[in-house]
């Protein structure tokens, strides 16, 4: 199976309210939706977060390109991840492809899944195949003996809550 294509897992700063979703995702996705990434931990990072293969998940949100703009957005996303090939000793992070699971209660639709990826049944969404930028090795290896775990592997739950306007 062709990785081509898929859609994308983000988890940082390309959320939705976060300083680079519109200067990257506006108006290159068709569809942004909540989801999951099983088997990840989330760690902080200057001013971003970097996500890592461990027990936990990661929250974040499946992104797939408008039609059209695939090429474009795989370009820019890899530029801003600092991502130059698989493997090149330079990659802040690596582009892989993962299973991500969209929050349920969200519509499903189908799109270029992997194996394993399905249809929802009974209320429940499938997993989805999609790239995700994982913290390249060098960076991983020092994120897990010194690194700051983000709780609940949520980056957006970091920020205080809006303040609240008296009357």
């Amino acid at each position: 199976m062709s990785d081509t294509g898929l859609p994308f897992f983000v988890y940082g700063t390309l959320l939705p309210g976060e300083p680079n979703h519109d200067r990257f995702l506006r108006g290159r996705t068709c569809r942004e939706q909540p989801a999951v990434l099983p088997g990840a931990l989330l760690y902080e990072g200057p001013g971003y977060p970097y996500a890592v293969e461990g027990h936990g998940t990661v929250h974040g949100a499946l992104v797939t390109a408008a039609p059209g703009a695939y090429a474009e957005l795989l370009g820019l996303l890899d530029d801003l991840e600092e991502f130059l090939g698989p493997g090149h000793p330079r990659n802040l992070y690596e582009r892989v492809a993962r299973e991500a699971v969209p929050a349920p209660g969200v519509p499903h639709e189908p799109g270029p899944g992997g194996p394993g990826a399905k249809e929802p049944g009974a209320g429940q969404p499938g997993p989805v195949r999609a790239w995700v930028y994982l913290a390249a090795g060098a960076v991983a290896r020092s994120l897990r003996t010194g690194g700051t775990l983000v709780p609940g592997g949520d980056w957006l739950s970091r920020r205080p809550p809006p303040a609240r306007r008296t009357p």
